[in-house]
């Protein structure tokens, strides 16, 4: 009488074959996943890295631009180049005690004279963080179940030019 309710309560083979191929599928399935997802994110970190080198790669063009544009600019402006410009259009050098000198009201020669702003270098040298971004995760959380309890600063969103 034992055996027979032992046997009664016994799934059939075949149900235990498609559990264990559930559990297989079921495997599969979630290593699947798992591998999609780090593709997934390493193909976003690949394209970010080309992305930045194609913007290093522009930064760096610009900047051999301007020097090369700078470096045309003092060869216009230097003294041979100019006197060469002169000559071509019919200017011709004077001698300073026949020159005639004009006043001009409200000059003063002795002020100083501001051309242009200084260069600015627009790349910063080290990263800016925000407020936000200096606290763990676990005081944010903290701070917002109880707020004034934690020592971190409070969360705020600060703009930095």
């Amino acid at each position: 009488m034992k055996n027979r309710l032992l046997q009664a309560y016994k799934q059939a083979p075949w149900r235990i074959q498609i559990q264990w191929i559930g559990l297989f599928l079921l495997g599969l399935v979630l290593i699947g996943s798992v591998t999609g997802l780090y593709l997934n994110i390493s193909a976003q970190a690949a394209t970010s890295g080309r992305r930045i080198q194609s913007l290093e790669r522009n930064i760096n063009n610009i900047n051999n631009e301007i020097a090369q544009l700078t470096a045309d600019l003092a060869a216009a402006r230097s003294i041979e180049s100019m006197k060469e410009r002169a000559e071509t259009l019919g200017f011709v050098m004077i001698d300073p005690h026949n020159a005639i000198y004009v006043e001009v009201q409200g000059f003063n020669p002795r002020a100083d004279l501001e051309l242009a702003p200084p260069r600015v270098n627009m790349i910063a040298e080290t990263p800016i963080l925000r407020s936000a971004y200096r606290i763990s995760l676990w005081d944010w959380f903290i701070g917002q179940i109880w707020p004034g309890t934690t020592d971190s600063p409070p969360v705020e969103e600060v703009i930095v030019p």
